[in-house]
């Protein structure tokens, strides 16, 4: 049986998702996932998520964001990044 490897990503997110919670949220739903990074509002609007995990977790994780905030994104952007540091846990940014 092979084990998914832990992978990193970054999302963007555009639409109406800075000053609806998004991040406190996208914290309290990456607790029930084994995923570990950071969510962040940016200076244009948009908010940022980095995320570490296997892609399965990332996938259910991302689509648990997409579901709550489905009237909030207008669109979102998926990019993979080269392995960072480990984050020891999920946290909000400023």
């Amino acid at each position: 049986m092979s084990v998914d490897p832990n992978i990193t990503e970054r999302f963007s997110f555009t639409g109406q998702v800075q000053g609806v919670g998004f991040r406190w949220t996208t914290n309290r739903i990456a607790t029930g996932f084994a995923v570990t990074g950071f969510v962040r509002n940016r200076l244009d609007g948009t908010v940022e998520l980095i995320v570490q995990g296997s892609r399965s977790a990332i996938d259910s994780f991302v689509s648990a964001v997409k579901s709550h905030f489905a009237k909030s994104i207008r669109s979102m952007t998926r990019e993979s990044l080269e392995s960072q540091n480990d984050f020891a846990c999920f946290e909000i940014r400023r």
